[in-house]
C-alpha cells in the first residue's frame, strides 16, 4: 500500500523537481546561448539564438586570464583560510556543546553572539575591515583575504557543527574519558572522526564561498600578481567599454568546474547539512 502511494505521488514529485530544476538551469542556459555571439549580438538580440559557433570570446577569455596565477592565488587563500577556520570553529563548538559554564547562561549567549554574525551584510563591513587591513600592513598579501574569509565563516560554521555535537551521544566521549583520555585526544581522536560529514559540508560550502567571493577581494586586493578568480572577470571591463562576451566566456570557465565540485560531492552536502540541523 505504501508502495503505490510513494507510486501515485512520484509523477508530480518529479514534474515540480523538474521545474525547479529548469528554472534554476535557465541563466545557466542563457549563458551558453551567449558565449557564441559576439558583443553586438549580446546587446541586440540577448534571447536570440547564435548565428554560428563563434569561439572568440573563449579565445580572448585565455588570452587574458592568466588562469595558472588565479588559480594558484585562489587556492592557497582558500586552503589558508579553510584550514584555520576548520580548527578555530570546531574548538570553540566543541565547547560550546561540551563544557559547562560557570554562568548559566554563558555557552547559549556566546552561541548567539556568533550566529548573529550571519545577519550582518558582508557590505557593511567592507570600510572597517579595509581600514584594519592598512593598520596592520597585511595589504595586497593573501592575509587581507584570509582573516576576514575565517571571519565570516564563524558563523555558519558554529551552527553546523554546535547543531551535530547537541545531536550526539555524550557516552562514546564519557567512555574515552574514563579510559583516561585528556582534552586534545577526545577533541581530535574521539570527536574529530565523529564529525567528519560536518567537516566536508563546511570545506565544501566555504571553498565555493571563496571562489566566488568578490565584494572583500577587489576591495582589499590592487596587485595584479594577487589576482583570485573572482577579480579576474572584472578585467574584461574597461573605462569605456565591456566586453561582455569575455566576462560571459570567463564565467563559464569558473562556473563550470564549481558545477562538477558540486555534483560530485552533493550526497556528502546534503548529509552534513541534515546532520548538523538536527538540533540549533
Amino acid at each position: 500500500m505504501a508502495t503505490k502511494t510513494r507510486r501515485d505521488r512520484h509523477p508530480l514529485q518529479s514534474l515540480i523537481t523538474l521545474a525547479i530544476t529548469f528554472l534554476v538551469m535557465i541563466p545557466f542556459l542563457w549563458m551558453v546561448l551567449l558565449v557564441f555571439k559576439d558583443n553586438s549580438s549580446i546587446l541586440n538580440d540577448p534571447l536570440g539564438l547564435p548565428q554560428s559557433w563563434n569561439f572568440d570570446n573563449f579565445k580572448r577569455a585565455f588570452e587574458t586570464l592568466d588562469l595558472a596565477l588565479l588559480y594558484k592565488n585562489t587556492f592557497i587563500i582558500a586552503a589558508l583560510a579553510i584550514v584555520i577556520e576548520l580548527i578555530i570553529t570546531f574548538l570553540s563548538s566543541f565547547a560550546l556543546a561540551r563544557f559547562v559554564f560557570h554562568h548559566k547562561g554563558a555557552a547559549q549567549g556566546i552561541y548567539l553572539f556568533f550566529i548573529a554574525g550571519q545577519a550582518i551584510p558582508p557590505f557593511i563591513l567592507l570600510f572597517p575591515i579595509y581600514r584594519i587591513t592598512l593598520l596592520l600592513g597585511i595589504e595586497n598579501t593573501y592575509w587581507s583575504l584570509v582573516l576576514p574569509y575565517i571571519a565570516m565563516s564563524i558563523g555558519f560554521n558554529t551552527l553546523l557543527f554546535t547543531g551535530f555535537l547537541r545531536s550526539f551521544p555524550k557516552e562514546l566521549e564519557e567512555a574515552a574519558l574514563l579510559d583516561g583520555a585528556n582534552l586534545w585526544t577526545l577533541a581530535f581522536r574521539i570527536v574529530m572522526p565523529v564529525v567528519t560529514p560536518v567537516v566536508v559540508t563546511i570545506f565544501i560550502f566555504n571553498i565555493l564561498y571563496i571562489w566566488n567571493e568578490f565584494p572583500f577581494a577587489v576591495t582589499l586586493i590592487s596587485d595584479p600578481e594577487m589576482t583570485t578568480i573572482p577579480l579576474a572577470i572584472s578585467q574584461f571591463k574597461g573605462q569605456y567599454n565591456i566586453d561582455y562576451g569575455g566576462i560571459v566566456a570567463a564565467s563559464l570557465l569558473f562556473i563550470v568546474p564549481q558545477l562538477a565540485f558540486y555534483a560530485i560531492f552533493q550526497r556528502q552536502i546534503i548529509g552534513g547539512m541534515t546532520a548538523g540541523a538536527v538540533k540549533g
